[in-house]
């Protein structure tokens, strides 16, 4: 009996060494678990850290953080992404940086970077198709690569049929950047405008002239880009008034665009993010301009 007993009692030890070795050798939990405490610099890459799921370890965004509604919600705001101040973004403790070099100064920056923060900055796509790249190497940033390839390899598909709908024009497309009746410009080379229009298959307008980032707008600059076509960001047209606001703009009712109201706006973010909803966007790009 007393044997049994003993035997019994043996098994039943082994078994539950058995069953903790698991647990006391398994591998160090994945950087996923880590609970991270992030701070986007620019709304692009804010709605891709929430798009992975990654939204409840944000602890700052900035002003241009517009989707989704919980980037836009979230508080504290750190300032607008060009004209950071290092003070307020280092007293959220944060763990990781992540910006683009359209965030700055380069000198706030650089002074996040000797207190010590892991800061990543990265390179904006020149084109629709480095997207789901860029989604990639932000994913992998924050330790969660398999999300990224999932959600890479989704905006891949929706860039690749937006792009059947293209079609290669002589169809002259602007970008106007407008902001009330004192800012106005049109896109040319190396602009997030300049990677979507090119995406329609349609010609830009600005690029063609010879017009490298921004410009601003003059008679003269309209006159010799010629657009059949102009659009807009909605916040921009809204504005200046709409449609009839726009034409009020010196040299915009003189070009073609203009005198046959060929005018068309979407929402900023979803235009220019270049991230998750790219294809989405560029669809209905081409849809409106083709409209």
């Amino acid at each position: 009996m007393r044997r049994r007993l003993f035997a019994a009692t043996v098994i039943a030890a082994l078994a539950l060494t058995g069953c903790a070795s698991p647990a006391a050798t398994s591998p160090q939990a994945p950087s996923s678990a880590v609970v991270q405490r992030i701070v986007p610099l620019n709304g692009d890459l804010a709605e891709i850290v929430w798009a992975l799921g990654l939204g409840d370890q944000v602890v700052g965004v900035d002003t241009s953080a517009l989707y989704p509604a919980e980037a836009a919600a979230k508080q504290p705001k750190i300032g607008y992404q060009r004209q950071l101040a290092a003070e307020g973004i280092l007293s959220l403790k944060p763990t990781l940086v992540i910006g683009t070099a359209e965030a700055g100064r380069p000198e706030v920056i650089e002074q996040i970077k000797q207190a010590g923060v892991k800061v990543e900055i990265l390179a904006v796509p020149s084109t629709v198709d480095e997207v789901p790249d860029r989604i990639k190497k932000v994913a992998t940033t924050l330790g969660v690569a398999a999300k990224g390839e999932q959600l890479a390899t989704q905006a891949k598909k929706d860039i690749h049929a937006a792009k059947k709908a293209a079609a290669t024009s002589s169809t002259r497309v602007a970008f106007l950047y407008v902001r009330g009746q004192t800012t106005a410009m049109i896109s040319g080379k190396g602009t997030r405008a300049a990677a979507m229009i090119a995406a329609t298959g349609l010609t830009d307008a600005g690029v063609q002239a010879g017009i490298e980032g921004y410009k601003p707008i003059t008679p003269e600059a309209l006159a010799a880009t010629k657009p059949d076509v102009l659009v807009l960001l909605d916040a921009g047209l809204q504005s200046v008034g709409g449609v009839d606001g726009l034409l009020k703009l010196p040299g915009v009712a003189q070009t073609p665009a203009g005198t046959s109201r060929k005018i068309v706006s979407l929402e900023d973010s979803y235009l220019l993010n270049l991230g998750p909803r790219t294809g989405a966007a560029l669809k209905d790009l081409i849809a409106k301009v083709n409209g």
